[in-house]
């Protein structure tokens, strides 16, 4: 194997695929990066046997062959080389680097050894734009559950039924969804996708405008196209395959309150910055906020004994009873960090109903709220 390549195109194709390298000292290879060099791409993949990312980058091959070399130890390397070529020549495992003066002999592991990921999938195929995907993701993400006891909800729960599209994250104590309406032979369906996985599908979208997915009960299969960026040397679709979370989901539409009687519409931005300013009054030992609903404004205010009180007040439509409701501050400006829109409605029925944030398209996320003495 034999090839040269740019320096920032080396360093852009090990970077999309770096996070999921595994340090499993059971298995040294997983520790490292297959390279294949073939026609005029050279392609990255890595694997922790959960999940798997694979990416092509142009390069000027002169010798087609694979070796796998340590991911983390070689994108190290690369960074630090001091021209923007770099010629790459395999000697058995050993691989030779150089670029300018620099020169390294790196011992890799056969190829053949390296764990292949599953073939590309076809089933329940879902096309959608990579700037709604990664908007859906966003704005649901946060309420996953990070308690790996309760491992059914560490992770996205996606839903498909009758062409629509579903995405719900809870933790037990919040719950986010956002519906979408999809393109493609979809069939009714429900899969649970890892939040590592949805991490790093988070952090790989944007480089591209569409993309599509597909999964059966075991698996699930992400293309992500990018952009022809000469910088990046990037070329086709970055592809990752991630194992399914096995199990059932809950059923999460039996937390959604049917009646709230109470609906407000509040600056999503304004609302914000009162709650985070009043949380930072908040202790560990209590932290919470009050929200309180009374002629045509909204008081959020909040105490403790280590730091004091807060107090902010926002004008609002709202001519009903007096209704004050307590609320963890992290559960309040999650989604309204999140999301995009100016106005968003705030739902609630009494002091101890849940409150439902809600905008114009499809979004959801209901709260629930704490008992205070």
């Amino acid at each position: 194997m034999k090839f040269s390549i740019e320096k920032t195109v080396f360093v852009s194709g090990l970077q999309q695929g770096i996070n999921v390298v595994s340090t499993k000292l059971t298995m040294p290879i997983l520790s490292n990066v297959l390279i294949e060099a073939a026609g005029g791409e050279v392609a990255f993949t890595t694997t922790n046997l959960d999940l798997g990312v694979r990416c092509k980058v142009k390069a000027n091959v002169e010798a087609e062959g694979s070796i796998t070399l340590p991911a983390k130890k070689l994108a190290t390397i690369i960074r630090s080389l001091p021209s923007e070529t770099v010629n790459f020549e395999l000697n058995g495992l050993r691989a030779h680097i150089s670029s300018g003066g620099s020169n390294f002999e790196i011992m890799g592991l056969l190829a053949k050894d390296f764990p292949a990921l599953p073939d590309c999938l076809e089933d329940n195929k879902c096309v959608i734009p990579q700037g709604e995907f990664l908007r859906l993701l966003r704005n649901v993400s946060y309420a996953q559950s990070r308690d790996e006891n309760r491992y059914i909800l560490n992770g996205v729960y996606f839903s498909l039924e009758n062409g629509s599209f579903m995405v719900v994250a809870t933790d037990g104590r919040r719950l986010s969804m956002m519906t979408k309406m999809l393109d493609g032979n979809v069939s009714s369906a429900g899969i649970i996708v890892p939040s590592k996985t949805i991490a790093e599908i988070e952090r790989l979208l944007g480089q591209g405008e569409s993309m599509w997915f597909a999964f059966n009960e075991r698996q699930v299969v992400f293309s992500i196209a990018v952009r022809d960026d000469e910088k990046s040397g990037l070329i086709g679709d970055i592809s990752v395959v991630s194992k399914v979370i096995d199990g059932n989901y809950p059923n999460f539409k039996q937390v959604i309150p049917q009646v709230t009687e109470n609906r407000v519409k509040l600056d999503r931005q304004l609302t914000l910055d009162c709650i985070q300013r009043v949380a930072l009054v908040a202790s560990e030992s209590k932290n919470s906020i009050k929200m309180r609903f009374a002629d045509n404004s909204l008081e959020l205010s909040a105490a403790s004994v280590e730091y004091g009180e807060a107090h902010e007040k926002i004008a609002i439509q709202y001519d009903g009873n007096s209704v004050e409701i307590a609320f963890n501050p992290i559960f309040l400006s999650d989604p309204l960090r999140v999301l995009v829109q100016d106005e968003v409605f705030f739902e609630f029925k009494n002091e101890m109903s849940p409150g439902v944030f809600r905008t114009l398209d499809s979004f959801l996320c209901v709260v629930m709220p704490l008992r205070v003495g």
